[in-house]
């Protein structure tokens, strides 16, 4: 079994992955809108990105033993059809499993996975999924709770063809999109998979509920563009990214948070700013499940709930 050496900064210590997880309980209801195909492409190296099917886009990551898959889909059906098309690429075994938040369309699909693998998200995320999975449609799920978790930065030493050794690096960026953003840097492929930190073409979701913070949100933007080596982020919802995609999205976040500030400032209520802002409605469209980046943005600003 291939080993990962996983050093905790925080810990200062360096610890042995272990722990085993038991198969899983009855399988999620799927999605109720039917999801493109899903298909699988390598972005570099051993690092391939996988989109389409229920849920978010995923990637793995092929080492000489074994397979990482980052993010779980959001239904069972997803899961094993993803862990077909890595058997399409590979004949090595799936066996561990990186979490970059607690969203249902990236944990959802957990009970598709066999047991015995190795999860990992930050502390925060498995909180988050510990809380979401009491709910009794979430039974089957509860087994799958990370055994490994960590803060504000994990580094994975994985083996890679060649004999050779490749740094997998986690990084703790939340609270942002919802309390314990993780996301996975891939040094060698100069690659970086950001989850739902980089939505591209429609607004930015913060889950306050969770933690989440539109300022958190702008700050794991310029921590993730400052990253030496990394050319390439690999979004859940958006093709590859590269570093002038994320300044454009930065500059465009900071702009909307210094006019609110400047709205806020003047006596403006929430209201006035979203009218102020935000386009209006389409005829007939169904109110938004989620409030938007510039509500966010006043109620942190102003300081009410």
């Amino acid at each position: 079994m291939t080993r990962f050496i996983l050093t905790a900064v925080v810990l200062s210590s360096t610890v042995f992955l272990g722990g085993q997880t038991p198969p899983a309980d009855p399988s999620p209801k799927p999605a109720a809108t039917r999801p493109g195909p899903m298909t699988v492409g390598r972005v570099s190296g051993g690092l391939y990105l996988v989109k389409g099917g229920a849920g978010a886009n995923a990637a793995f990551y092929v080492g000489e033993e074994s397979v990482i898959v980052v993010d779980a889909k959001m239904t069972e059906e997803a899961a094993r059809g993803m862990l077909a098309e890595i058997a399409r690429v590979t004949d090595r075994p799936v066996k561990f499993l990186i979490l970059t938040h607690s969203d249902g369309d990236h944990v959802n699909g957990l009970p598709g996975f066999p047991g015995g693998l190795t999860i990992i998200s930050s502390a925060a995320t498995k909180a988050e999924m510990a809380a979401a999975f009491q709910e009794e449609r979430s039974a089957g799920r509860r087994a799958f709770l990370p055994a490994e978790t960590y803060e504000a930065r994990l580094e994975l030493i994985f083996r890679v063809p060649g004999g050779k050794t490749a740094a997998v690096t986690l990084l703790e960026l939340g609270p942002a999109h919802t309390g314990g953003d993780t996301i996975v840097v891939f040094q060698e492929e100069k690659a970086a998979f950001i989850g739902d930190l980089a939505f591209v073409g429609r607004d930015p979701l913060i889950h306050r509920s969770k933690g989440g913070t539109a300022a958190g949100y702008v700050a794991a933007l310029k921590k993730m563009i400052e990253l030496d080596g990394v050319e390439t982020y690999l979004s859940g919802h958006a093709d590859p990214l590269a570093k002038a995609d994320l300044r454009a999205l930065l500059s465009d976040l900071e702009e909307i948070i210094a006019r609110v500030k400047a709205l806020a400032a003047g006596g403006k209520s929430l209201e006035e700013v979203k009218a102020a802002l935000l386009p209006p409605p389409l005829p007939d469209a169904p109110p938004s499940r989620w409030p938007s980046f510039v509500e966010n943005a006043y109620l942190e600003l102003t300081g009410k709930k």
